[in-house]
């Protein structure tokens, strides 16, 4: 029988394991500005091709990466293209929600300011 302050521990780390998953998961949406594990990210070319008939890992290829990467699930490793294209997709629903707020002001303010007849 392990001792309560040793089982509460081991909760503990396994809770931050996890929660340092969940961390990364999130972390794959747009252009990382910092690894979960709080290293840089820095922008890295892979130098050899992970499966020949895969177009996005030729060599050359790029991805945003953890300073301190380690292939071990708790760190950023992402190409370079999934998160340039999901960046824009945010960026063009920003221009759009933006579009839609600046006709509505255009049509509260035309709808106001008319001169009323006396």
């Amino acid at each position: 029988m392990t001792h309560p302050y040793e089982e509460e521990k081991d909760m503990k780390k396994l809770k931050k394991h996890y929660d340092g998953l969940g961390y990364i998961c999130d972390a794959q949406y747009g252009i990382p500005t910092r690894c979960p594990c709080g290293g840089e990210i820095k922008t890295d070319v892979s130098p050899n091709p992970k499966y020949r008939h895969d177009f996005d890992t030729f060599p050359g290829s790029r991805y945003f990466t953890c300073k301190n990467y380690e292939d071990d699930g708790m760190h950023f490793r992402q190409p370079w293209t999934f998160g340039v294209e999901k960046e824009m997709r945010h960026l063009w629903m920003e221009v759009n929600d933006m579009a839609e707020e600046i006709a509505k002001l255009k049509r509260l303010i035309t709808s106001t300011s008319r001169p009323r007849d006396c």
